[in-house]
């Protein structure tokens, strides 16, 4: 994967599986944000690839800081887009992870989702 592939520093990367399909989730949107207290600041909006991943870490570099973010995963959407019929409202909307990085190390924060429940873990 060309870029920065050194080992000092952090990054931020994801992906998300549909294990209703066992397919990547291409196509679902994702919000990061910064939390600080009761404070979210929004850092930025991706969308997956074919492959279920961001074309780019979500944060590197000088981007990359400790503390406590958020990921929000708008699964809903991407299960409405994909064909899946759901209940109104829809059991699973928007999924938010809350997770703490406090290293400078790769952190990789997967979503595993189907309709009726999902999972994360710390990946590599």
């Amino acid at each position: 994967m060309g870029g920065n592939s050194k080992a000092e520093g952090g990054r931020l990367t994801t992906h998300v599986l549909d294990t209703a399909t066992g397919k990547p989730a291409a196509g679902l949107k994702i919000s990061l944000y910064r939390v600080s207290g009761n404070s979210h600041k929004k850092l930025k909006d991706v969308v997956t690839n074919a492959d279920g991943r961001c074309d780019a870490p979500l944060l590197i570099g000088k981007e990359f800081k400790t503390g406590q973010y958020e990921l929000v995963f708008f699964a809903g959407d991407y299960l409405r887009a994909s064909g899946v019929e759901l209940p109104d409202p829809s059991f699973l909307d928007q999924v938010p992870l809350r997770f703490g990085m406090s290293e400078e190390t790769h952190y990789h924060v997967p979503l595993l989702v189907s309709p009726y429940g999902y999972s994360t873990y710390r990946g590599s």
